[in-house]
């Protein structure tokens, strides 16, 4: 049965939310928003294309700063409102400059940055 990205239940703004993870380490890179067009996109181009809601456009990762999310597998979850991108991630997935955009941990009660910038 071929994929329709039509058949994903979107939110009232026609967006998912998608978690890209590390296809190699299984690291939890980030999460962003698709909406249909940019989930067929991302499946004929093999490159990661979110939709950019501040900017209202098209957002392929890694278009200017060379930190690229090839397409792995794209999973849908079983309520098929939210995807799980796996991705070959070329660079640090952050625009902070670190491996994942998850670099703050909550722990006792305090905020504790677990990961520095790449250099």
């Amino acid at each position: 049965m071929a994929f329709d990205p039509a058949t994903l239940k979107f939110n009232d703004q026609g967006l998912v939310p998608a978690i890209a993870q590390d296809h190699g380490t299984g690291d939890v890179l980030m999460m962003a928003w698709m909406n249909a067009e940019s989930v067929a996109q991302t499946l004929a181009t093999g490159n990661v294309t979110y939709w950019s809601r501040s900017r209202s456009s098209f957002w392929v990762k890694g278009e200017s700063s060379g930190h690229v999310q090839k397409l792995v597998e794209i999973r849908v979850d079983c309520d098929r409102d939210c995807l799980l991108l796996l991705v070959d991630q070329v660079g640090p997935a952050c625009h902070t400059n670190r491996q994942s955009c998850f670099y703050t941990a909550v722990r006792d009660g305090e905020e504790v940055e677990i990961m520095e910038p790449v250099d």
